[in-house]
């Protein structure tokens, strides 16, 4: 008979994978050829207000100043000791670099002090501009000499080696042959490369995303390639490559497709998020997901067949453990070892709400800081906190802006301030002052007849006839607005200067456009305040509302808009505690109905949520216990893959207690769980956690940082729970995993303990004795066996049934 003729549909697929392999080797290299060549396309957002929801403040702010006002690079300069002269000797020189517009720096304490001098240098483009880039090189090698830090360089290249080498080391522990690691190696390097290359079709993706994506990618997807390995070296104990390369592939499909439905399930929660950095880091990783699972489906089987004879020559014992003993001790402690999981799980419910959550980076600490953030650090302890704020208001009003620079300017956090009604131009004077025909002259180095005409023309363009038919020399005008009908005219021809007062036109022009760019659109103004308060806290939420109340007091409420880090911090806050609630529960209900659909139990999904969720409340009470803030993205996205991620753990105890059982005593079952299970959470685990702890000590950047530490903690903690706790509970809660059992269905085992029961099917276990075989009729006495029934029947049905044959009879 043809063997062919006896195939699953998998293995017909499976089949077809093996033999076209060659085929796959084409597609998935031209795949990886078209990917690197787009990584380099893949834009990086720096910015993460741009992932606000439209409808707050700081987005709707950001989104008007980005396309009315021109927003110049700038920078804060400080030099370590240094005298005031040559400080002030430096601002000079870097005024005249190509670049630069100005540089601000006097005598005042908040610009010396302490032997160190703040200059704060405002250029004359956008950062990434050639021009200001050249420039910022120009002050940092002039700088070379002095306590001086430089930009912040990329880091991850570091920690993917770093992460690389303890990959392979945990491999090595628990593969079967040596060559098995270039395997893996091959399929990462791939997974990783089409996931980062088709970041191209997103167009952009946060730097946050483009930061973590490939170290998660391997922490999570790692387990997809170990299935199918192993499934292979079992098959090929017994079968030739090719035949075990099939079996296995169709074996690991399925048991792959399903651990990595949880995972996803709480990336999909991770995308609902209001704040939309969830969703752009939700989309990637599920995308890389999928990267993975195709690359270890499509071509990782064509790789263990091209590399079989090396494999089988580099074959090696296991270097994992038999941990039997400590499924023993694990075992006898339950009695101990469940209250205080209980007590310490209400305990951590308690902690985790009070953990402090901070919603900028001025209060967080990474474990390693960045040349960025010493130097802020360094301004701050010299100069204080500088915090700008920026308020919109309608343009045209000069007097109104006038009188709210003035008001804020009154509050002492205040340090200053900037706006077209501050710039002063001649004495106590300002741009917006109102002049006179006689003091524009003066100002404007120009004849008196001359100015009365420009004023008169002015009124006349205008429609203020009063200019025209009064005393002219009554008339007044805000200087700005008279300067630029003065430029208007003189390009007509219709005003004629002498080559001096051109140049002095034209000087006063330029400067005035550089400044007038940042502080007038087509419909709004921008009033800039420097503020000495940090990004969030008691007394900055209370300095933004006082800004905004005198700003109402001119302006409507909905006109008026306040744009900063500070209001990012505030919007931010409000949308993590919608987006906490909803990603807790989304995740949990995803996970919860997957469970249910594989168990088919009521129970026990409850069981195995409780354990990771546990975890998860475990982890988040460190912060508050250790007295540190916790960023809170950090939080959201480390809550959602734990839970999906960790809980492959509690599902492959549980499978193999749940398959064990049937063929042993419950003790010796969860004994022997625990230890097959082991080497699969430890090689998952581990690699998850050392990327996490990779990531978390060797970033500087805080969100990163933050993230990395909280997921490696994480995951550790769910690795112990899972091999401590979790066997506990499932063998004191094994009678309600049985009774919450929705089904018997036909072919699935179960087994019970009864004293008498009336069946038609087969039966195995023990009747005060040994029984393995078809049987129809009643059996009476001690029964312990397991039961395969040929109907959708409940065990309650089952034994509903003999006790209405048992009352009949009686």
């Amino acid at each position: 008979m043809d063997e062919r003729h006896s195939e699953t549909p998998l293995e017909k697929i499976a089949a077809f994978i093996v033999d076209k392999r060659k085929a796959f080797y084409l597609v998935f290299a031209i795949a990886v050829v078209f990917c690197i060549s787009c990584i380099p396309k893949v834009r990086i957002n720096n910015d993460l207000s741009v992932y606000l929801p439209e409808n707050t403040e700081t987005r709707r702010g950001v989104n008007i100043m980005a396309k009315e006002f021109q927003n110049y690079a700038s920078a804060q300069v400080m030099i370590s000791n240094i005298s005031y002269e040559n400080a002030e000797s430096f601002a000079n020189e870097f005024a005249k670099l190509d670049g630069v517009l100005m540089v601000s720096f006097d005598n005042s304490e908040s610009s010396y002090r302490n032997s160190s001098a703040l200059l704060m240098v405002s250029f004359s483009g956008v950062t990434d501009d050639p021009v200001v880039e050249a420039a910022m090189s120009s002050i940092r090698r002039r700088l070379e000499g002095y306590d001086m830090n430089a930009t912040l360089a990329s880091e991850m290249a570091l920690i993917m080696i770093i992460a690389v080498i303890v990959v392979v080391a945990v491999l090595l522990t628990t593969s079967k042959s040596y060559m098995e690691l270039i395997v893996f190696v091959i399929v990462f390097a791939v997974a990783a490369i089409l996931n980062m290359g088709t970041n191209y079709l997103l167009r952009e993706i946060s730097f946050v995303t483009n930061s973590i994506a490939v170290i998660l990618q391997l922490a999570l997807a790692v387990d997809y390639a170990i299935i199918l390995c192993h499934r292979y070296m079992e098959e090929r104990d017994r079968l030739p490559a090719r035949e075990a390369d099939i079996k296995a592939l169709s074996k690991a499909i399925i048991e792959i497709s399903s651990s990595s439905l949880t995972t996803v399930s709480g990336l999909v929660a991770l995308t609902t998020m209001q704040f939309k950095i969830g969703a752009d880091i939700g989309i990637v990783l599920i995308k890389s997901i999928f990267c993975s699972l195709i690359t270890v489906f499509l071509l990782m089987p064509g790789l263990l067949m091209m590399f079989n004879r090396s494999i089988e020559r580099t074959r090696h014992r296991s270097f994992i453990p038999n941990i039997s003993a400590w499924g023993r001790l694990v075992l006898k402690a339950r009695k101990a070892v469940i209250p205080i999981f209980l007590i310490v799980f209400v305990a951590s419910v308690f902690l985790s709400a009070k953990c402090d959550y901070a919603f900028s980076y001025s209060n967080l600490n990474t474990k390693r800081e960045s040349e960025a953030t010493q130097a802020q650090n360094k301004i701050k302890e010299n100069f204080g906190v500088k915090n700008m704020i920026a308020i919109l208001v309608p343009k045209g009003d000069y007097e109104s802006e006038k009188r709210v620079i003035g008001k804020v300017s009154e509050f002492p956090e205040i340090v200053g301030s900037l706006g077209r009604a501050s710039i002063q131009v001649d004495g106590d004077r300002v741009l917006t002052d109102k002049y006179t025909p006689r003091q524009f002259s003066e100002l404007a180095d120009i004849d008196i007849e001359l100015a009365r005409l420009l004023y008169q023309a002015y009124g006349l363009a205008n429609e203020e006839y009063g200019a025209i038919f009064q005393e002219v020399d009554d008339y007044s005008v805000p200087l700005l607005s008279v300067f630029r009908f003065l430029l208007e005219q003189r390009d007509k021809g219709v005003v004629n200067l002498s080559a001096e007062q051109d140049k002095m036109v034209d000087d006063l022009n330029a400067t005035l456009k550089d400044a007038l760019n940042q502080l007038e659109g087509e419909t709004y103004s921008r009033l800039v305040f420097t503020a000495d308060v940090p990004d969030e806290g008691e007394n900055t939420e209370a300095l933004l509302d006082s800004m905004r109340a005198i700003a109402e007091q001119y302006y409507s409420k909905d006109d008026v808009i306040l744009v900063s880090n500070a209001t990012l911090a505030l919007d931010l806050n409000r949308s993590f505690s919608h987006d906490n609630l909803k990603i807790s529960l989304l995740t949990a209900l995803f996970v919860m109905v997957i469970l249910l659909f594989t168990f088919k139990s009521v129970g026990l999904p409850f069981l195995l949520i409780l354990t990771i969720q546990g975890s998860i409340f475990i982890n988040f009470s460190f912060p508050y216990l250790m007295g540190t803030r916790l960023y809170f993205l950090g939080y959201l996205i480390v809550s959602a893959i734990q839970m999906g991620a960790t809980i492959d753990y509690a599902i492959l105890l549980t499978n193999r207690f749940q398959t064990l059982k049937l063929e042993m005593d419950r003790q010796s079952a969860i004994i022997e769980a625990v230890n097959q299970s082991f080497p699969t959470v430890f090689t998952s685990g581990t690699i998850m956690t050392v990327a996490g702890f990779l990531v978390g000590f060797a970033s500087s950047e805080p969100t990163v940082s933050t993230m990395g530490m909280v997921l490696g903690r994480g995951t550790l903690t769910s690795m112990i729970l899972v091999m401590a706790v979790l066997p506990q509970i499932l063998f004191v809660c094994d009678s309600i995993i049985e009774k919450t059992a929705l089904t018997l269905k036909l072919g699935r085992l179960e087994r019970v303990h009864m004293d008498e029961l009336r069946m038609d099917g087969r039966i195995r276990g023990t009747v005060t004795g040994y029984v393995d075989g078809e049987f129809k009729g009643l059996i009476k006495g001690s029964i312990n066996a397991a039961i395969e029934s040929d109907g959708d029947y409940t065990l309650d049905d089952i034994i509903g049934e003999e006790h209405e044959k048992d009352d009949e009879n009686s």
